[in-house]
């Protein structure tokens, strides 16, 4: 079994502070970006790992906003103080996933030398949300 990575980031005012927990290597993990309007015009840089875990604190959560658009499936989760994006939860049958955006990782930094462009236009909802069930961060846990 491979040692656990633990990854602590958090929104630059501090707000919404996070610890991404998996198995793979911080130099191994896959990063991605989305084409869709909201996430070019943000540059969120995203990684995911089914098996892995999202712990999150939330200091003041009058000063978080949750947008969503398109499918209305995901909530991207907003500082509202600072206007930092630090991950996207989905709930999908009674159960939350998550994607974690790296640029908010402080420690470790996540490399971003080698990025995955995707393209979700045309995807339906189904399609969409049993992508993010087979392939976001499977526990997620809000402390």
């Amino acid at each position: 079994m491979s040692e656990k990575t633990v990854i602590k980031g958090h929104c630059h005012c501090g707000n919404i502070r996070y610890q991404f927990i998996t198995q793979i290597p911080v130099d191994q993990i896959a990063v991605r970006t989305c084409s869709c309007s909201f996430c070019t015009m943000h540059g969120g840089v995203y990684t995911s790992d089914p098996e892995g875990e999202l712990r999150f604190k939330i200091k003041d959560q009058s000063q978080v906003k949750r947008y969503r658009f398109g499918h209305q499936t995901a909530d991207f989760v907003i500082c509202a103080n600072c206007g930092v994006l630090p991950f996207v939860l989905s709930e999908i049958d009674g159960n939350t996933f998550a994607v974690l955006n790296v640029k908010t990782a402080t420690d470790p930094i996540i490399p971003t030398e080698s990025i995955t462009r995707m393209n979700f236009d045309g995807e339906g909802t189904e399609d969409r949300l049993t992508r993010r069930s087979q392939n976001w961060i499977g526990t997620v846990i809000e402390d």
